[in-house]
């Protein structure tokens, strides 16, 4: 029995926040983003679109990323469905695995890595994130728009 990804989740009114620079999303960074309730989608624009590494060929181990703390946040005290950031991964190199399992426990909130956002200014959006259907796959390719 396949996980089935909600098009309503994937669809809608989007908020770009920028992260602060040089740090992972802990709790700290969460609690400062002040993200309101009723947001369900949010793309988080960090230092790895500074550093443009989207469009490196060598994998970047220091990427930012979110630390299991401040995924447990985000689960607990925000209405986000819809995660998305701006390199390979979701979570910081040395939390990947725990971050992860915080994420999908539930298997209510969709990741989206790989966001090309540059010039993407930090305001409201909709976006468009068609995932690829993919049978006995726990995650796919997905084409993601935003428009303002």
């Amino acid at each position: 029995m396949g996980l089935h990804v909600s098009l309503f989740v994937c669809i809608g009114p989007a908020l770009v926040v920028d992260v602060p620079r040089n740090q992972n999303i802990t709790a700290e960074v969460m609690k400062s983003l002040n993200i309101p309730r009723g947001v369900h989608r949010v793309l988080f624009r960090t230092l790895d679109t500074d550093r443009r590494l989207m469009h490196k060929t060598k994998f970047a181990s220091d990427f930012t990323g979110f630390k299991k703390e401040g995924a447990q946040w985000l689960v607990d005290n925000t209405d986000i469905k819809l995660v998305g950031l701006d390199y390979l991964s979701v979570a910081a190199y040395v939390d990947v695995a725990p971050t992860h399992l915080i994420f999908l426990r539930s298997r209510e909130i969709v990741l989206v890595e790989g966001l090309n956002l540059d010039g993407i200014e930090p305001v409201k959006y909709t976006v468009h994130c068609l995932p690829l259907k993919m049978v006995d796959a726990d995650g796919c390719p997905a084409r993601c728009i935003l428009i303002a």
